[in-house]
């Protein structure tokens, strides 16, 4: 009778823990992209495919477990490291480009097809209309 227990669920165990480590890797992607939904759902489906992995477990086979279980939490630490990564090379990269490795397109507005636009008498060259308007002009309370 234990074997045919074994053949049964060391098969469903393998299966939970292939679909583990894939949502493993799904989760590292995701959390290394900024996608918390995705990580949340690779999470979610995880933990129904470690559950799925356990029943390996009534055959006295744990390695699918422990292999469910390392790829989540590899999954998470490369994940969160990659973001890390990736967040830093971003902000060196702003830090090194200055103002004069912009195009000069980049200072133009859509009022002003020319960079040297003509100012209001404020002094900017920003529309009085673009300008965003105190909160007091939006809030209005009874009194």
């Amino acid at each position: 009778m234990t074997d045919t227990l074994a053949s049964v669920f060391v098969p469903l165990g393998v299966a939970g823990a292939v679909i583990a480590s894939v949502c493993g890797l799904l989760a590292a992607i995701a959390l290394a992209r900024g996608a918390a939904g995705l990580a949340g759902g690779a999470a979610g489906v995880w933990i129904m495919a470690a559950l799925l992995s356990l029943s390996a477990s009534f055959a006295a086979v744990w390695t699918p477990l422990f292999v469910s279980v390392a790829a989540l939490a590899g999954g998470l630490l490369l994940g969160g490291a990659a973001r890390m990564l990736g967040r830093t090379v971003r902000a060196r990269r702003r830090v090194n480009t200055g103002p004069a490795a912009r195009p000069a397109a980049a200072y133009r507005t859509a009022a002003s097809p020319t960079v040297a636009a003509k100012s209001t008498p404020t002094g900017s060259a920003v529309s009085p209309a673009a300008r965003p308007r105190p909160v007091t002009d939006t809030v209005r309370v009874a009194s």
